[in-house]
């Protein structure tokens, strides 16, 4: 099928494997951000096993590098390049970067909470708002999309709150309430099929299917760690 039409493109959405800021409860979202801990390798390591044997023309990565631990197993067993891509990063922390207490990890996560109400003007301190999030991640994704062909599957290798509120906002299937109280544990796999054109619909969450549900609100919503 002709490249850009961009119908029926495949992509697994993996969160990061265990890094050493997910270790000590830290908000971390700046790059090249922690490592993964040697669980986190391990989890790596698995997720290449578990996807090893898929089709799968392309593996992504975001600019931080516990991103780009996490896909280079994966990407070494398929044959195949770890391709760094801006705008797939964390959703930025701001003022709140690294900071491991409570006060801190809720002010990170009331942001997120407003977009799904509707208010993408919030903020943490010091950081991008939500127009400006929705903005940079459905660029990086049609950016990605547009390299390849229809029928095509790819992986990005990305973060939990990044994923959550990007499907909470764009995926036809799934409401703010899904996102919000469904976890994305580290290395857990989301597979969505769609385009930017036509809307992106979860296939499954962690292995679990997804069924169809009423149309999402446009917002966006999350919770987790990055």
């Amino acid at each position: 099928m002709a490249r850009g039409t961009l119908d029926d493109v495949r992509i697994y959405l993996v969160r990061h494997g265990q890094s050493t800021a997910n270790a000590a409860g830290a908000v971390s979202s700046a790059a090249p951000g922690p490592d993964l801990t040697d669980l986190g390798r391990e989890q790596a390591e698995a997720l290449a096993a578990s996807l090893g044997d898929e089709r799968i023309d392309a593996v992504y990565a975001s600019t931080l590098v516990r991103a780009q631990q996490t896909a280079a197993p994966l990407a070494a067993r398929l044959g195949l390049e770890v391709v760094v891509r801006d705008d797939l990063h964390e959703i930025e922390a701001g003022d709140l970067e690294d900071r491991t207490d409570e006060e801190a990890l809720r002010g990170y996560v009331q942001p997120l909470v407003a977009w799904a109400g509707g208010d993408l003007t919030a903020s943490a301190p010091g950081a991008p708002d939500g127009h400006a999030f929705f903005a940079r991640f459905d660029a990086a994704i049609a950016d990605v999309v547009a390299l390849h062909d229809d029928d095509s599957a790819v992986v990005v290798v990305g973060h939990g709150a990044a994923t959550r509120v990007w499907l909470g906002g764009r995926a036809l299937n799934v409401d703010p309430a899904f996102t919000t109280s469904t976890e994305m544990e580290n290395t857990g796999v989301i597979e969505v099929t769609g385009s930017p054109v036509a809307g992106w619909t979860v296939v499954s969450w962690q292995g679990a299917p997804v069924g169809v549900a009423a149309p999402n609100d446009p917002t966006g919503e999350a919770l987790g760690e990055g």
